[in-house]
């Protein structure tokens, strides 16, 4: 199975000035855990997980004054949407990380997390896809 079969299409996308209040929301109406950082002034992109939501505010910080810019991993780790779940898991456990962006020539087209892995490998899944490969 491959990362574009397992990857959620609900990309949720902010800038680096969002607080980490507004960011919490918006993950949590779009029920995310992460949200992809897009730095339209370096063309650069970042994530910004609930984990480090999390860390900011176990530290004190306050979430009304910090930003997703201070707080995004900016030294990302990008999946292909052809890459098999095989290699996806493996750069999450070499990484320590839970969440993938997914990149295609056009941009994120998708985010893959270590609960969208597990829930292809569990059994009823390989039944359903096997199922699917055999009737097409």
């Amino acid at each position: 199975m491959l990362v574009r079969d397992a990857m959620s299409t609900v990309v949720l996308t902010i800038g680096p000035a969002h607080t980490l209040r507004q960011a919490a929301r918006l993950m949590a109406a779009r029920r995310v855990g992460a949200a992809v950082v897009l730095d339209t002034d370096t063309s650069g992109l970042g994530i910004l997980t609930e984990r480090d939501i999390l860390n900011s505010l176990g530290a004190g910080q306050d979430p009304d004054r910090e930003t997703a810019g201070t707080h995004t991993t900016t030294d990302v780790v990008f999946a292909a949407p052809s890459w098999t779940l095989e290699e996806a898991a493996e750069a999450m456990t070499h990484g320590g990380f839970r969440h993938l962006i997914v990149l295609d020539a056009d941009g994120p087209v998708g985010i893959v997390s270590v609960r969208d892995i597990i829930r292809c490998w569990t059994p009823a899944a390989r039944r359903r896809a096997a199922a699917a490969t055999l009737s097409g």
